[in-house]
């Protein structure tokens, strides 16, 4: 009779790996569904973002070029001062003081109670000098105006085209209620798309 030999190692058994279940019609519609409806959530909420905080403009004009050119697309945010003031150099959105019919889009340039004064084209805040490096030297008036103290709760507001623009040395400060936004992107042509930081600005519906 044969035997076994009791001493002979033993081979471990190693446990077979279960092949991947595979991909079905009914699995991969449903992946694209779930896909589908995470798109269309991010879509919605964007929308809702744009439209309740956003708000797109058309820039008429050229009181503020270099920055914006006439026709010239950008959008606003409607929302911004509910959490914090008007500054100096925001370009901001208001109705129009002598025809509320229309928007203009400004500088920030005297803020509440400040002193402004214009000399050969330099302006004065309370007796200093601002720097104003968005307004090129081919734009620059170099006229006097003032000097006129700015009301409680207004703002005294110019165009970067000093030269062709209409402001607040024509129909003087701004009331903050008729404030309703801050430039704050560009997307339109492409060529000009991006972020609108608080030295820059335009003008809509200028003359």
């Amino acid at each position: 009779m044969q035997s076994t030999d009791q001493n002979q190692p033993l081979v471990p058994s190693v446990p077979e790996t279960p092949a991947p279940a595979p991909v079905t019609a009914h699995s991969l519609r449903t992946e694209i569904r779930v896909w589908t409806r995470d798109l269309l959530i991010a879509i919605g909420l964007a929308l809702v973002i744009i439209v309740f905080l956003y708000q797109p403009v058309k820039v008429e004009g050229t009181s503020m070029a270099p920055l914006l050119s006439d026709q010239e697309r950008i959008f606003i945010n409607k929302f911004v001062y509910r959490f914090e003031p008007i500054q100096r150099r925001d370009v901001v959105v208001f109705w129009y003081p002598l025809d509320r019919s229309k928007s203009f889009i400004k500088r920030i340039i005297g803020l509440p109670g400040e002193k402004v004064e214009i000399r050969q084209g330099i302006v004065y805040v309370n007796g200093h000098a601002i720097q104003e490096p968005y307004v090129p030297p081919q734009y620059e008036d170099l006229s006097d105006f003032g000097p006129v103290r700015v009301p409680k709760d207004s703002y005294f507001v110019m165009g970067d085209h000093r030269i062709s623009s209409n402001d607040s040395r024509v129909f003087g400060p701004v009331d903050s209620k008729f404030i309703y936004g801050r430039a704050v992107f560009a997307y339109w042509p492409v060529d000009h798309f991006g972020s609108l930081s608080t030295t820059e600005a335009s003008s809509t519906n200028s003359k």
